[in-house]
């Protein structure tokens, strides 16, 4: 069994990256009996602060990933840091950290679908075009960044040509879209009989409220546990025995027909 916890931050568009970082770190600390523990989508400066991407931006080695290295040390777990804005070279990538015990960085996982609707971000940020999966001690985990949720191929390929247990999605999905964020999660883990654990921001960031609604759902397409609009620590346990048993009784990957 592999307990998990999401950390559904509240942000505010008033905090400096200072006090989110704080507040994060505050917060894993209510979260230390946790084995894995996921943060959402650029809590670090808000999704919606496209004017400030190339200021904030940072490597792997400042200030946002390192904070929170250390406390992965100091809790003994494995972190998926949220994303940030990672500078690299020339170019903004929207990017995925997952920490392990040691506060090591294991696998870092830029976003591949850059929306054109909502905001410019695709003006800022550089799409990634590799799938990024890691084994680990808990499971094999592939990752995913809000918008990806839309592009099923995407989970396909990560469970059936890598072998993937677990999707970690960090997201900041808006407020209006409650029933594709939630039919998405379960579609994604339904078809591909894996475990989905979805971390979205909570709270107000440029006049756009965050959706929240950050939920742990298991290999039958059922959410285990979902928090609602505020902030709020959600956790469950993920048991990948469940998820074999289910896919020896309901035979999916052996009865496609289209390959991918």
């Amino acid at each position: 069994m592999t307990k998990v916890a999401c950390l559904q931050m509240w942000l505010d568009e008033d905090q400096t990256r200072e006090q989110r970082i704080e507040h994060a770190e505050a917060m894993i600390d209510q979260a230390s009996d946790a084995d894995l523990i996921v943060l959402p989508e650029l809590w670090n400066i808000g999704w919606y602060a496209f004017d400030r991407y190339k200021e904030m931006s940072e490597t792997l080695e400042g200030e946002t990933i390192s904070r929170i290295a250390e406390k992965a040390k100091q809790v003994d777990a494995y972190i998926m840091a949220g994303t940030i804005v990672e500078k690299k070279e020339d170019k903004l990538f929207n990017t995925a950290v997952l920490l392990d015990p040691k506060g090591k960085v294991v696998a870092d996982y830029g976003k591949m679908h850059i929306p054109s609707m909502a905001g410019p971000e695709k003006q800022y940020i550089t799409r990634n075009e590799n799938i990024v999966t890691v084994k680990t001690n808990i499971g094999t985990i592939g990752f995913g960044i809000c918008y990806d949720l839309r592009f099923p191929e995407l989970y396909r390929k990560m469970a059936v040509n890598h072998g993937v247990e677990i999707f970690i999605q960090p997201a900041a999905w808006p407020l209006v879209r409650v029933e594709n964020w939630m039919d998405l999660l379960h579609a994604r883990a339904t078809e591909n009989q894996c475990y989905m654990v979805a971390c979205n921001c909570a709270g107000v960031d440029h006049g756009k409220q965050y959706l929240g609604h950050s939920t742990i759902v298991d290999p039958y397409g059922m959410s285990i546990s979902l928090a609602g609009l505020f902030e709020s620590i959600v956790r469950a346990e993920i048991d990948l025995d469940i998820m074999y048993k289910l896919r020896e009784t309901q035979t999916c990957f052996e009865d496609r027909i289209l390959s991918t």
